[in-house]
């Protein structure tokens, strides 16, 4: 029988080998075009905070991520912290914080310049210190609003909490806060109904796994109908309402929600774990296979977040790799680089911001392109696992 200190040191050992791994995975990547305007063009908390990584450590690939990789391990021990009284079992609570560690949307937030790990660390911070102290943290729901635009979906959800609670003070102030966050980030309601409603429900069966999603939306279903609504409930279901709410009439920022959906995991795993220690032995087989399955589907999100690249070889269409607005333009500055080639002019802008990242000025004495049919005198072409992916154009000007 293992004991809680042996999970204990199960745990950090597993958390250690993930973070070596996300270090890892993080040099393989090269910046995007989002990633690059964090960089050079916005002035948001998320920006400062990744120059100051990269003023420190260097403008390399793991200095550009490193932040999101430390908000990922505050916000895995963190969530490990919150659970320690809230599972009966040992067991159940380390396999709810593995599930968490190795959740799709957690792990590659992890490894991407956004604020979605960043808002999942600071809401359980939150939540921490509500379940700690039995009551709201003021200071931090102010600071709150310096950071990023996305709190406007928790300040609204703990303003519906408190219309449950009664509590005058934290109604008022949610209230303020949610309206002084419309004010200043604003909201996009622009557009007609397009039917982004399936894709929203895709993209969250992507962060979770199918099956744990679909567990998710029965458990969140569950506690509304057996009035087990919690803050973090309260958070949770908001989260998702909105998203799919809005989806039916845009594309959904889904960084902006997806932080405060994951957060719910453990309460969902609680809800399994009942479900399935109340029936007989004979009745447990569809729990065991699900649970099952979903370890397997963690499990090769894993893999693939490690290793991504050899997938080019089974897809047909390079563009659909989950991974493909972060490959191939570190190659290519490395590649301009050994022909001396330190300074481009391109028509593609986001190219040419890219490439600014890795040394690669803008200039005139050469022209690149990615169109065949520009008249050129050298190209460059990228290969993964010896399929050509990605050919560059070279013209030289002067």
């Amino acid at each position: 029988m293992i004991n809680s200190k042996s999970y204990n040191y199960l745990f950090y050992f597993l958390l250690s080998i993930l973070v070596v791994v996300l270090l890892f995975v993080s040099n393989t990547l090269s910046i995007s075009y989002k990633e690059a305007l964090n960089v050079f063009e916005n002035t948001s908390v998320l920006t400062y905070i990744t120059k100051t990584s990269i003023y420190i450590f260097g403008q390399n690939d793991i200095a550009l991520r490193l932040p999101f990789i430390v908000f990922y391990i505050l916000s895995v021990l963190l969530m490990y912290k919150s659970t320690e009284k809230y599972f009966k079992y040992d067991r159940d609570r380390f396999l709810s914080i593995i599930i968490f560690m190795v959740l799709p949307g957690v792990l590659s937030a992890s490894l991407l310049v956004n604020s979605a790990i960043m808002v999942t660390f600071f809401t359980l911070l939150y939540l921490y210190f509500f379940h700690k102290e039995k009551k709201h943290s003021y200071i931090l729901l102010f600071l709150y609003l310096l950071i990023d635009n996305s709190f406007a979906i928790l300040y609204f959800a703990i303003f519906l909490f408190s219309l449950k609670s009664k509590d005058k003070k934290i109604l008022i102030t949610s209230l303020v806060l949610f309206s002084l966050s419309m004010y200043i980030y604003g909201f996009e309601s622009a557009g007609k109904p397009k039917g982004y409603f399936l894709d929203t429900f895709a993209i969250y069966s992507t962060i979770f796994s199918p099956l744990l999603f679909v567990y998710f939306v029965y458990t969140i279903y569950r506690a509304g109908i057996k009035n087990e609504k919690t803050l973090t409930w309260y958070i949770s279901a908001t989260a998702l309402l909105l998203s799919l709410i809005f989806s039916l009439r845009q594309r959904i920022y889904i960084e902006d929600y997806a932080p405060y959906v994951v957060i719910s995991l453990p309460y969902m795993l609680k809800t399994f774990y009942h479900s399935y220690r109340v029936r007989l032995k004979q009745f447990r087989k569809k729990h065991y296979i699900s649970a099952i399955l979903v370890f397997i589907m963690l499990f090769l999100n894993v893999i693939l977040t490690i290793i991504n690249k050899p997938l080019y070889l089974v897809i047909p269409n390079e563009r659909k790799h989950f991974a493909y607005k972060y490959h191939f333009i570190k190659e290519i500055a490395q590649e301009l680089k050994k022909r001396n080639i330190d300074s481009v002019y391109t028509t593609d802008e986001r190219l040419q911001l890219r490439l600014k990242y890795y040394g690669i000025k803008k200039g005139y004495n050469y022209f690149i392109t990615f169109n065949k049919a520009t008249i050129y005198t050298s190209s460059i072409t990228v290969n993964y696992y010896g399929r050509d992916l990605k050919t560059l154009y070279i013209k030289k000007v002067k």
